[in-house]
């Protein structure tokens, strides 16, 4: 229970409120001038507002302590949180386990490694069949085609060598194109003459031999052969 503030006169009486009372009844003092007497003072303000920004400077120093410890916690979690240390201790474990077993087997594994593979079949369970013959076509056809992709392997180095080659060669099948194109039309030129030769030579002889009925001697005609000309001039 609070105590009764001793200048207040609504209080219980005691000396000190019967002397204000006294003091207030005479005029010497009023309740304006009580008034001012309990407001505080400006310099107790002044450090009450200092206190609290000093408490507030702590609190937020505090707290950025505890940011910086919280990064420092997120950088290194993998080395010193709790859950990624279990992780690694599981795998240490495990891959010790591994260790342990390859080691008490070091006898048989180095026996069964010096023993050749061949002539023994590995067991697969029937749901990978159809995939394992899959990828036994894959890898005949590896096979088969190893020795063109190693070739090719080795022509990349001189891959800009061929393709200039290539060019030369294509532009030597240009110039062997046409000139077979030229050849040709010549042929087809020289068998039209020929055509038109064999179809005068029926004629020629008919007149050659109207001719030697009748003893005319022609003069020989410019597309006529040389074994007709000396014939008719040995007649």
């Amino acid at each position: 229970m609070a105590a009764a503030n001793p200048w207040d006169p609504a209080s219980a009486p005691n000396g000190a409120g019967l002397v204000l009372g006294h003091l207030i009844a005479s005029g010497m003092v009023n309740q304006e001038m009580l008034n001012m007497s309990k407001k505080t003072a400006s310099c107790f303000v002044n450090f009450t507002r200092l206190q609290q920004i000093t408490n507030i400077q702590a609190e937020i120093y505090q707290k950025n302590l505890e940011i910086e410890l919280l990064k420092l916690e997120k950088d290194t979690a993998d080395v010193v949180h709790p859950f990624f240390l279990a992780q690694k201790c599981h795998t240490l474990q495990s891959m010790n386990n591994h260790l342990e077993a390859v080691l008490k087997e070091k006898r048989s594994l180095r026996q069964r490694l010096l023993k050749p593979m061949c002539q023994e079949n590995l067991p697969i369970e029937a749901v990978y069949h159809r995939y394992m013959v899959h990828l036994l076509e894959l890898a005949v056809t590896f096979i088969e085609r190893l020795e063109t992709h190693l070739e090719t392997i080795r022509n990349i180095p001189h891959l800009a060598a061929n393709l200039k080659k290539m060019n030369q060669a294509l532009a030597k099948m240009d110039i062997l194109v046409t000139e077979t194109e030229e050849l040709a039309e010549n042929i087809l030129k020289w068998r039209k003459q020929q055509n038109e030769v064999s179809s005068c030579i029926p004629k020629i002889l008919a007149e050659e031999s109207y001719l030697y009925k009748h003893d005319i001697i022609m003069p020989p005609l410019p597309f006529s052969s040389k074994v007709h000309v000396q014939t008719i001039n040995a007649k």
